[in-house]
């Protein structure tokens, strides 16, 4: 991945001034050493059993975060809305969901970069309807919720690796997904 944000600037509209988000190119793997100074997120805390639990959580809760009013509306010109970051979610739970099923079924895949800003910006993030994102994040949700309950035994250490050179075993890469969904409520959070 290209980081939470990718490397490219986000257009809001054409016909307004352009709302530029700052890219984040961290390389977010840290996450699986040491626990995130700004969600808490601990991913020595979780069990590789509970991923599918801690999904299907997290969906009804980014459920409750798009019934709120202010759903569309960014905090500032240079954050993404909730609705931004629920379309991040969906598409996170999709991508995860493809790399999880190729390193069931190959050995030792390689992943092409997901530039995520791209996504944002061609998928129209900031126009997309919150009651459809709704249901599709939780449909999403539920079918790598379902996916990753299926791993047992010795699949938790199959191996897949990023195009970044960062490799990942099932179990690790669980890990670092469900921070990543779950940094993301932590952003949309009520103050």
């Amino acid at each position: 991945e290209a980081g939470k944000f990718g490397r490219s600037p986000w257009f809001v509209s054409l016909t307004f001034p352009v709302m530029t988000i700052t890219p984040d190119d961290k390389n977010w793997t840290w996450v699986l050493e040491r626990t995130c100074p700004e969600c808490g997120f601990g991913a020595g805390t979780v069990s590789p059993h509970e991923i599918g639990q801690r999904v299907r959580a997290a969906a009804t809760e980014w459920e409750l975060v798009l019934l709120r009013p202010d759903a569309r509306n960014r905090p500032r010109p240079d954050v993404w809305s909730p609705l931004e970051y629920a379309c991040h979610v969906r598409d996170v739970f999709r991508v995860y969901d493809r790399r999880l099923q190729r390193m069931l079924d190959e050995d030792n895949p390689g992943f092409q970069n997901w530039d995520q800003d791209e996504t944002a910006i061609s998928e129209r993030y900031d126009r997309q309807d919150p009651p459809r994102v709704s249901v599709e994040l939780s449909a999403d949700g539920d079918v790598i919720a379902n996916r990753f309950d299926t791993v047992s035994g010795d699949q938790w250490r199959r191996r897949g690796d990023r195009s970044d050179g960062s490799a990942f075993t099932i179990d690790s890469l669980g890990r670092y997904f469900i921070h990543d969904v779950l940094h993301h409520l932590w952003d949309v959070r009520v103050p």
